[in-house]
């Protein structure tokens, strides 16, 4: 690992606020002189970006911002949606009864329907705040510091020459709803209707590697994908399509992409991802880090050669 990673994982795990992300911002300009970032969308995003998107020959991306703390996990079934829908309306079952509580409540009370509606909003929006609100959750070394050390791991590993080749975009803004990524395509429409991109999300955690491609992915760049994620002792890498895997991230705004991530299997439940959006969000495995940083430098060169070929 470089000096850079671990000074992030010291230092720099919390990027919330917008002064927290300026904080992130300087720093990697220390390392990256040539960096821009591009601002923009309804939310101010600041996209961070490396290279020269519209010549490259591919685009890799993770996005920078993080989380709140909850008080459960956002538990990740990529394989399981219904049963991911499900525990998502869980979560949520103590929320809706307190406020339907309040609603009845109210009204046996006053008998007054408008303050008994009005009460049941109050409960609603204390108790949303209470489960998704909060403080900024200050372990991140999965979702999505993971990424972001590998996009900075990667781009360190390559040679000046192949780093042309390959642009990277550390995205804003993808924890309230993709907004980095969408503003990012909208600059770069023309350039990214074709061209690749691959996403690193949650990588960290788990011996089981998802590579999630789409469908224009996987007939234009299987060959290329299925040779840079190759096999490695002690873990299981899956190639698996966009269409029967959920797995929400920015890969998802793009019409040519691949999304990556390292999960857990149980017998019960198969692949899942866990301990994000919590304070036991501490899981950082080196050896995750420095498969995927090679598998970006493989992917790169392998896209670049068969440029050259054709």
């Amino acid at each position: 690992m470089t000096e850079l990673t671990y000074e992030i994982m010291k230092n720099y795990q919390v990027r919330k606020t917008r002064e927290q992300k300026t904080a992130f911002i300087e720093l990697l300009k220390r390392y990256f002189p040539d960096m821009r970032v591009e601002t923009g969308g309804m939310l101010k995003c600041r996209n961070i970006v490396i290279g020269d998107v519209e010549n490259a020959d591919v685009v890799f991306g993770a996005h920078y911002d993080t989380c709140k703390v909850l008080p459960v996990p956002n538990i990740l079934l990529p394989k399981r949606p219904i049963l991911f829908m499900l525990y998502q309306f869980l979560i949520l079952i103590p929320l809706l009864l307190a406020s339907l509580a309040s609603l009845v409540g109210v009204l046996m009370l006053t008998g007054d329907f408008l303050v008994s509606w009005l009460a049941m909003v109050v409960v609603y929006g204390m108790g949303g705040w209470f489960l998704f609100g909060g403080r900024a959750n200050t372990h991140t070394a999965n979702d999505n510091t993971s990424g972001v050390v590998t996009l900075c791991e990667a781009y360190k590993m390559m040679e000046p020459g192949q780093r042309r080749n390959a642009a990277f975009v550390f995205f804003d803004h993808e924890e309230t709803g993709l907004w980095g990524s969408s503003l990012f395509r909208r600059m770069h429409r023309c350039a990214m209707r074709e061209k690749l991109l691959v996403n690193f999300d949650c990588v960290s955690d788990g011996d089981h590697f998802l590579i999630i491609a789409g469908k224009k992915a996987r007939v234009k760049y299987g060959e290329e994908l299925r040779s840079a994620f190759s096999d490695i002792e002690g873990k299981c890498v899956r190639l698996e399509k966009a269409a029967t895997t959920l797995f929400p991230s920015d890969q998802m705004r793009f019409p040519c992409s691949v999304g990556v991530a390292a999960l857990k299997r149980k017998r019960m439940i198969g692949l899942y991802l866990d301990r994000i959006h919590t304070k036991h969000d501490t899981v950082f495995r080196e050896e995750n880090i420095a498969y995927f940083a090679e598998s970006i430098c493989r992917l790169s060169a392998e896209i670049e050669k068969r440029r050259v070929i054709k």
